[in-house]
């Protein structure tokens, strides 16, 4: 009876990680339609994942200023609109793409400490510690395995910023040294992983660790985001 109940429990827990939400709203006609363009016709679930994995990371410019923290900010379909997002939002865009395909996904977080960031960022967040840094984890073969489509290729190569690959089965996170050995991403805490966007605490901690957040979230991209 125990273990019927577990079993129960367990099928009903992974469910909350394949539905839509506000921000995860692969309901949406063009974010279902870009994932059912990109997963692929393999009908291998890792091989879906792997390719929504490149498609998000390259297709979606990274931008650090393109922040905003509302639902309709960090929505998937809002980001795929605009075609470029920070960190928290292009892990949403690929939940989103994901869980479309049936595939268990759920976004996790974590602070890092970048130690290559731009002067311009610096001097605008007051640190150099990126707090709710976001990733997507993904269930396959069972386990949870972290995907982080943050960079895109283009940003690496002309940052000389290794790009972060995905096969489904290993972690995918940040390096901790670039292409000429720089010091690069050290993680320094990790938040949890989440069945949505815990956007309160994320608003919460900006507020207090950021003394400019709200000009940080309303900021116009840089030279290098516009010339991208």
């Amino acid at each position: 009876m125990q273990d019927n109940c577990g079993k129960w429990k367990e099928r009903t827990d992974m469910r909350q990680y394949l539905q839509p939400t506000a921000f995860i709203d692969f309901d949406q006609p063009e974010v279902a339609s870009y994932a059912e363009k990109n997963a692929g016709r393999t009908q291998n679930p890792v091989k879906k994942a792997v390719n929504l994995y490149y498609a998000v990371r390259d297709d979606i410019f990274y931008d650090p200023y393109a922040i905003n923290l509302t639902v309709e900010g960090l929505r998937a379909s809002t980001t795929l609109e605009k075609g470029r997002g920070w960190c928290v939002a292009k892990a949403v865009l690929l939940a989103a793409c994901c869980r479309h395909m049936g595939i268990a996904a759920r976004l996790g977080f974590a602070d890092v400490k970048n130690h290559l960031s731009t002067q311009q960022l610096r001097e605008q967040m007051q640190t150099d510690i990126f707090y709710w840094h976001g990733y997507t984890a993904i269930y396959l073969n069972e386990k949870w395995v972290k995907a982080t489509p943050a960079f895109n290729l283009a940003l690496c190569e002309k940052f000389s910023l290794k790009p972060l690959e995905f096969d489904g089965k290993s972690d995918s996170i940040f390096h901790p040294f670039d292409v000429e050995g720089r010091r690069h991403m050290e993680y320094i805490r990790y938040r949890g992983e989440y069945a949505d966007v815990p956007l309160e605490e994320i608003i919460d901690t900006f507020k207090r660790r950021y003394p400019t957040w709200e000009e940080l979230t309303a900021s116009e991209p840089d030279a290098f985001t516009k010339n991208r």
